[in-house]
């Protein structure tokens, strides 16, 4: 049986922010029903310990993201969450001393990304409180500033960076700058657990873009492998419209999905380091990830 190191499980479709970085998905909105979700983890069994509850939308909209958590816990399951924290203080009991909850990503950058955001102050003290608790329960955490212009230097976005590290040191009582030891691409440890990570702003792969010579190498279908609310199969976190489609686990076997003549084709493809899928040929974390380097557990 192929083993991925992580499976990501979009729990929703839906964001109650409109962030600059992040274009609203043009699949129909939902959320993964509680008998849904359990189903897909039996259809991973086996296949991974480790999901990640996210490809587009926002995971802590999910009404019943507890009761996920304890479906995780009971299968045998650890989790990732990716959240922009605007909804942390409101789901505060559904997540504190959940046995299945490994790590919680924060996305910083969706403050400053998302144009009707006031109270930077309020924001990240929601999210620092809430931290204090989880941390207890040796969650790891992780805050991401995902927002760095790759051709010029914006004095905005550097002004605005440097207000939310002066909070994160003064909660850490750090006695240097967090961006002094900070490497682009690559966490810092902040505390135990905590972790700072900054890189450039993210952008989604897409079959608008130019396409390039299709070279280089990525890990996809060969340590991760993502599933859409709607239960369709596709190769990796960053294809958040579904292109490439290999199959729905609602209607197939996951093992049978990801060993179709299309998925082997890419991987087999990966293995030349050549691109097969269009929007492979189109994809920035390819190329920025080199030859044979894979996706990072910040994603």
């Amino acid at each position: 049986m192929k083993t991925f190191k992580k499976v990501y499980i979009e729990i929703t479709s839906v964001c109650n922010l409109a962030c600059s970085f992040c274009p609203p998905t043009e699949r129909a909105k939902g959320l993964i029903k509680v008998e849904q979700f359990a189903h897909i983890l039996d259809e991973i069994s086996g296949y991974t310990k480790y999901i990640y509850l996210h490809v587009k939308g926002e995971p802590l909209l999910h009404p019943r993201i507890g009761q996920l958590l304890d479906i995780a816990h009971e299968k045998g399951f650890k989790v990732n969450i990716t959240t922009n924290g605007t909804l942390i203080k409101k789901n505060r009991e559904k997540l504190l001393g959940k046995p299945a909850l490994r790590q919680i990503n924060f996305s910083l950058h969706s403050f400053d990304g998302h144009e009707g955001s006031e109270n930077r102050e309020k924001y990240l003290s929601d999210i620092l409180e809430f931290v204090r608790d989880v941390r207890k329960h040796n969650v790891i955490i992780s805050y991401r500033l995902w927002n760095l212009q790759r051709n010029n230097v914006s004095e905005l976005a550097n002004r605005r960076n440097r207000e939310t590290l002066e909070i994160l040191e003064k909660e850490y009582e750090l006695d240097y700058e967090i961006q002094e030891r900070v490497e682009m691409g690559s966490g810092v440890k902040i505390a135990k657990n905590i972790y700072l990570n900054q890189d450039h702003e993210f952008r989604w792969p897409s079959l608008l873009e130019k396409a390039d010579e299709g070279k280089g190498f990525c890990h996809a279908l060969r340590t991760h492998a993502a599933i859409l609310v709607d239960g369709s199969v596709v190769p990796c976190c960053l294809d958040g419209e579904g292109v490439i489609n290999l199959g729905n686990v609602h209607d197939q076997k996951f093992g049978e999905i990801i060993t179709t003549d299309r998925a082997q084709n890419l991987v087999d493809g990966f293995s030349r380091r050549e691109a097969i899928e269009e929007l492979c040929k189109k994809c920035g974390f390819r190329q920025k990830f080199g030859m044979d380097s894979e996706l990072p557990d910040v994603l």
